[in-house]
């Protein structure tokens, strides 16, 4: 029987997805040729990408809008240097609510001035800050809508005339709202949307072509949308299998299902987390909590090997926190079902009686 896993990332996949992704993997389109082995340039494969990337734009609602969706490699973390690149001119600014936000902001320095607008370091990155301003001589805002070690993610976006970027790598396809606002939104496939290893970038396209550095070819977003994201041979399985994702997506309601679906598993295990005199919610305020990443703590230490032995008997992986915030960490992403968040409330429910 499969696990119950809340692993932070790489993360769950639908089960549907991971069999026809095993299927793909020995025999392909009944081409008796694995995935894994035809060429990047077959029609079969070039059918896939653009598949992945016309679904990515219609999820986001962001087709014919002049949008363009890239595949790339990298990760999240190339991305921190390729926003820069190919749009700081002058100075940026960023707002820092995480080891990655800070991580994009540290790349970014590299490249021109930026301005770190607010910061919720001060507390460990326990909340998201508020009332803060973004100025309006800067080329770009920057923000990360979902830190995934801390547990927070950002339930509204500054209204401003400049640049939005965000970095949605653990939220991405998660919920419903106005993706118009922004102006790039990048994400690491390993979160939502498939195996690591891809990287998917939105952007719009008339932002570019604007700063006065020379690109290197291969940071260069006008480079790679010109090329329809095969300026290299491109990470084919992980964008094959983020293309099944985004089917199965759209085949049980889009952003619409989901976000609804999140939301109930987010209430069933904070509701527990509340309730129960045993845990503690590491988020300061509630209204700052991730629907994707629940990061608790145990009031009483003396219980954690208690803890961890009865959530390992019920099947339950990958709940241990990052080691810069420990306790633990539920991370219920889109392919995550309901019942692996009763199992785990379960647990703690037998916890407490235990106690």
């Amino acid at each position: 029987m499969k696990k119950h896993n809340f692993s932070a990332g790489p993360c769950i996949l639908p089960q549907s997805v991971l069999q026809k992704a095993s299927a793909a993997v020995l025999n392909f389109n009944d081409l008796n040729l694995s995935l894994i082995e035809v060429s990047h340039r077959s029609k079969d494969f070039v059918d896939v990408m653009e598949n992945a990337r016309s679904l990515a734009l219609e999820h986001l609602g962001l087709q014919n809008k002049g949008y363009k969706a890239l595949f790339l490699q990298g990760g999240a973390s190339l991305e921190f240097l390729m926003v820069a690149n190919n749009l700081l001119e002058n100075k940026a600014a960023y707002l820092n609510t995480g080891t990655w936000a800070d991580k994009s902001l540290k790349e970014a320095r590299m490249l021109g001035e930026v301005i770190e607008v607010a910061s919720s370091k001060d507390q460990n990155f326990n909340y998201i800050p508020k009332n803060y301003s973004v100025p309006n001589d800067v080329d770009y805002f920057h923000c990360t809508s979902n830190n995934t070690i801390f547990g927070t993610q950002l339930k509204e976006f500054p209204k401003t005339n400049v640049k939005l970027v965000c970095d949605m790598s653990s939220d991405i396809f998660s919920r419903q709202m106005d993706f118009s606002q922004f102006d790039l939104i990048y994400a690491g496939a390993q979160k939502n949307m498939g195996p690591a290893g891809t990287t998917l970038v939105v952007i719009k396209e008339d932002i570019l072509g604007k700063v006065s550095r020379q690109i290197p070819s291969m940071l260069d977003y006008k480079v790679h949308i010109s090329k329809d994201s095969m300026f290299n041979t491109p990470a084919v399985f992980p964008v094959y299998v983020s293309m099944l994702t985004l089917e199965w997506l759209k085949d049980i309601g889009g952003l619409a299902a989901i976000e609804k679906i999140n939301n109930e598993k987010a209430a069933l295990l904070y509701n527990e987390i509340d309730r129960n005199p045993l845990f503690k919610g590491f988020v300061s305020n509630k209204e700052d909590r991730s629907n994707m990443n629940a990061t608790f703590n145990l009031t009483d230490d003396s219980l954690n090997d208690r803890f961890n032995s009865l959530w390992t008997a019920a099947g339950i992986n990958g709940l241990k926190g990052h080691r810069s915030v420990g306790g633990y960490r539920a991370s219920m992403y889109n392919a995550l079902p309901i019942e692996s968040v009763a199992v785990l409330v379960d647990v703690m429910k037998e916890l407490e009686l235990g106690a």
